[in-house]
C-alpha cells in the first residue's frame, strides 16, 4: 500500500524571496486559494516577523484556506514565534516552522553561538511554538553542510521537545543525489524516535538537482517535499512541485508513495505564478513549459499519433493543459463574468473591486473579439488595489510616433487625488511614455527589466508587460496587460512604482531554510 508524501508549498515564503518577485495581500490570496484547489498539504504562507504586511498576508490567508494546512516561518527565538502563532491563529489547521543554521560555518560566522548553545535555543522554540500549535516543524539550516552527528544530537533533542516534521534543507544546492539519500537514511536509522515524526526535504536548485536530490531522499524515507510552482525561488530556485509530483505519479513502479495533488490544477498554477511575479516559464520547461507537448520531429509526430505513449510519458490533460476555448464576450454578462473567474479559482474580495474588474472586461471586450480564460487572468493580475491605495492612476495617455521623428508622449496622472500633466521624448513610444511618467513621478528607481508577452494568438492579442524597479535595495514587479502595447506598459511601470510608493516593505528574513 503506497505511503502519503505531504506536499509541502512554499511558493508565497520562499518563491517570494526570488528578486521582484514579492506579492501584494490580495495576489497571495489568490495564490494559496490556488494552492488549495490544488490540494497541496501544507502552504507555507509567508514570514510573518519579516514585516506587518507579512503577517497581515499570512492572517488573511489564514482566514481563507479550509482544506489546506496554513504555516508560517520562524526563527528559533520567542518574537519571531509568537508573531508566527498570532498569524495562523484563524486556521482551520496550522504549522509553525521554526529553524536554527547547524553546519560550523553557519553557527561559528553568522549566529556566533557555540553547539551546546544552538540545541538549547532550538529546545526552546519549539516549547514556544507548542503554545500555539501541535503542528511544529523543525528545520536545520544548511544541513547538507552540517555535520551528522550534530544532526542526529539537535533532532533527537527537537523530537524530544514536541516537533512533529523534521526537515534536512539543502540550503545552498551543495547536495549530490545519493549523498543527500545517504544522509537521509543514516538520520532516520539513527535517530531515536525517527518513526515518530515526518522527514521533509527542502532543496534548492544551484546545481540544477534540487527535484533530484528531493527524489532521492524519498526514495531512503523522506516523506514530505518542500517545493514551489515553476521552481521559483532563491538564487536558482527550489525544487519544482510540478515535477517533484509528475515523476511520483508517472514511475509508481519506483516511488512507494502517492501525493493527493490534484494533478490537473498544476498548468493554471504555473500561469498564475508566472502572470503574477512576471517570471515567464521557459518553452522546454518540464511539465508546464510551452513545448512539454509539442512534437516537432516527423518521427515523433507519426509515432505519436500511432500511439501516444512512444513518445508521451503523461497526458497533457492530466496536468491541465487545455486548447483556448472562447468563454466569453461582449454581451457577457455581470454574472457569467464572475462565475467563470470563480471557475478560475479567481475570488475577489468585494462587490467594488469586482466590478471595477468587469468594467474592464466589458472595454476590453469592445477591442477583442475573442476572450480567454489566458486574458481573465491578465485582467485581474494587475494589483487589486482600492482608490485609496492606489497613489499612481493613468488618466490620459496620448503617443506619436512617426518615421524618421523622435517618438513623443503626453500622460496625465492622478497623484493622490490631484491631476497632473507630463511630456517627454525618447527612443520609442514606451521609453518617451516613461519619461513623461517620470517628469511627474519624479521616483528615481532604475528599470531593471521590461519584457512584453502576448497572452493569446492574433493581432488583437492583449499584450502582457512585466517591468522590474529598484530603488533603495527593494526589487518590485509591475503588470500591465492592454490590447494597446503602449498602455499595457504604462499600467505596468504604474504598478511598479504604486508597489514601491507602499508602505508595507518587505523585509527579507534572516535566514533561508
Amino acid at each position: 500500500m503506497k505511503q502519503h508524501l505531504v506536499i509541502f508549498d512554499t511558493t508565497l515564503r520562499d518563491g517570494e524571496q526570488s528578486p521582484g518577485a514579492s506579492m501584494t495581500k490580495e495576489e497571495k490570496i489568490r495564490v494559496a486559494r490556488q494552492l488549495e484547489k490544488m490540494r497541496v498539504d501544507v502552504i507555507e504562507a509567508g514570514f510573518a516577523a519579516a514585516s506587518p504586511g507579512d503577517f497581515d498576508s499570512i492572517h488573511a490567508i489564514a482566514q481563507a484556506i479550509k482544506d489546506s494546512t496554513v504555516c508560517s516561518l520562524a526563527r528559533a527565538n520567542e518574537n519571531d514565534i509568537n508573531r508566527a502563532g498570532e498569524a495562523i491563529k484563524p486556521a482551520k489547521s496550522a504549522r509553525i516552522h521554526t529553524f536554527i543554521a547547524t553546519s560550523p560555518i553557519h553557527m561559528e560566522k553568522k549566529l556566533r553561538m557555540t553547539p551546546d548553545q544552538v540545541v538549547e535555543q532550538a529546545v526552546k522554540s519549539i516549547g514556544w511554538a507548542r503554545q500555539y500549535t501541535d503542528d511544529i516543524e523543525f528545520s536545520a539550516e544548511d544541513a547538507g553542510r552540517s555535520e551528522i552527528d550534530f544532526l542526529c544530537r539537535i533532532f533527537e533533542a527537537v523530537i524530544k521537545a514536541g516537533a512533529t516534521t523534521i526537515n534536512v534543507p539543502d540550503t545552498v544546492g551543495y547536495a549530490i543525489p545519493f549523498q543527500y539519500a545517504e544522509t537521509m537514511r543514516q538520520l532516520i536509522e539513527r535517530v531515536p524516535n525517527s518513526d515518530k515524526v515526518v522527514w521533509s526535504v527542502h532543496c534548492h536548485n544551484d546545481l540544477g538537482l534540487a527535484v533530484s536530490n528531493s527524489l532521492a531522499a524519498v526514495l531512503f524515507g523522506a516523506r514530505q517535499v518542500e517545493c514551489t510552482i515553476n521552481g521559483l525561488g532563491e538564487r536558482a530556485g527550489n525544487a519544482a512541485l510540478e515535477e517533484i509530483v509528475m515523476a511520483v505519479r508517472t514511475r509508481p513502479d519506483i516511488f512507494p508513495v502517492e501525493t493527493r495533488v490534484d494533478t490537473t490544477q498544476i498548468v493554471p498554477a504555473s500561469k498564475l505564478i508566472s502572470q503574477i511575479t512576471g517570471y515567464p516559464v521557459q518553452p522546454n520547461k518540464a511539465v508546464v513549459g510551452a513545448n512539454a507537448f509539442a512534437h516537432e520531429s516527423g518521427i515523433h509526430q507519426d509515432g505519436v499519433l500511432k500511439h501516444r505513449e512512444t513518445y508521451e510519458i503523461m497526458r497533457a490533460q492530466d496536468v491541465g493543459w487545455t486548447q483556448n476555448k472562447l468563454v466569453l464576450g461582449k454581451h457577457s454578462g455581470r454574472n457569467a463574468f464572475k462565475t467563470r473567474l470563480q471557475e478560475l479559482g479567481i475570488e475577489l474580495e468585494s462587490d467594488e473591486v469586482l466590478n471595477a474588474a468587469f468594467a474592464r472586461f466589458k472595454e476590453l471586450a469592445d477591442r477583442k473579439h475573442e476572450i480567454f480564460d489566458e486574458d481573465l487572468h491578465a485582467l485581474v493580475s494587475e494589483e487589486v488595489v482600492t482608490p485609496d491605495q492606489e497613489h499612481y492612476k493613468l488618466v490620459y495617455s496620448h503617443v506619436c510616433s512617426e518615421t524618421g521623428e523622435m517618438p513623443f508622449a503626453k500622460v496625465i496622472l492622478n497623484v493622490g487625488g490631484a491631476e497632473k500633466k507630463g511630456e517627454a521624448s525618447g527612443g520609442g513610444p514606451v521609453d518617451a511614455t516613461f519619461k513623461a511618467i517620470e517628469s511627474i513621478v519624479g521616483s528615481g528607481a532604475e528599470l531593471l527589466l521590461y519584457s512584453v508577452n502576448a497572452i493569446t494568438t492574433g493581432t488583437d492579442a492583449q499584450g502582457e508587460v512585466t517591468t522590474r524597479l529598484s530603488k533603495d535595495d527593494r526589487i518590485v514587479n509591475g503588470n500591465g496587460a492592454d490590447t494597446d502595447i503602449v498602455i499595457a506598459s504604462a499600467r505596468s511601470y504604474l504598478n511598479a512604482l504604486n508597489k514601491l510608493h507602499s508602505s508595507l516593505d518587505k523585509v527579507k528574513a534572516q535566514g533561508d531554510v
